[in-house]
């Protein structure tokens, strides 16, 4: 069975952003970075049975940034933050879905 799910073609770190660059490649997000790390949805940032958020806004520096990133299987990935975060999976699903950029937001 066929996946229908977007994958990233290039994944680049900037200092306050995250650059997922999809297969078309004038479709480029750019994710802010401390937004991308608020939507964490580790088991340490939202309540598993609730989807209550566990995640105080304000113990994330306004500066965060991106320090790592890794693949996870084929479907996501990992980021390690400046803030010494690390747990949560971004899938490329949600990023695709989330994607910021003009063509997605419309």
């Amino acid at each position: 069975m066929a996946s229908d799910i977007a994958v990233p073609a290039r994944i680049r770190r900037e200092d306050d952003a995250l650059v997922v660059t999809w297969s078309d490649p004038d479709h480029v997000g750019r994710f802010e970075a401390r937004s991308l790390r608020l939507a964490c949805r580790c088991a340490a940032c939202v309540d598993e049975m609730s989807g209550r958020p566990l995640l105080d806004p304000a113990t994330v520096p306004l500066d965060v940034s991106p320090e790592g990133v890794e693949l996870v299987g084929g479907y996501g990935i990992r980021i390690r933050w400046s803030d010494g975060h690390s747990a949560g999976i971004y899938t490329f699903e949600k990023l695709r879905q989330d994607c910021p950029c003009p063509r997605c937001r419309g």
